[in-house]
């Protein structure tokens, strides 16, 4: 059975991925543009870094509801589920 909740951070996660999205972009432009490698890396830098953090309002949204949940009702396969997740996430 697929876990299903509402996310308390929902928007804020919509609008910080639409904002890395609308970053991502514009390092393909500056590619297309032939841009100084060193500014891709340091733009593609900061485009991962929007991208991590995004995911640790995920987990901790996770955490603070889900886990909290899947503990309450003794329901594991929501805590392997996570564990499968981060690792994968980490790697």
């Amino acid at each position: 059975m697929e876990h299903k909740h509402t996310h308390v951070n929902t928007k804020t996660i919509i609008n910080r991925l639409s904002r890395a999205i609308g970053h991502l972009q514009s390092v393909k432009k500056m590619v297309e543009d032939e841009r100084d490698c060193s500014e891709l890396l340091i733009q593609i830098a900061a485009v991962k870094s929007a991208v991590n953090n995004i995911g640790k309002i995920i987990l901790q949204d996770h955490l603070s509801h889900c886990i909290v949940e899947a503990v309450e009702t003794g329901n594991h396969k929501v805590i392997e589920d996570l564990n499968t997740a981060i690792d994968q996430y980490v790697k």
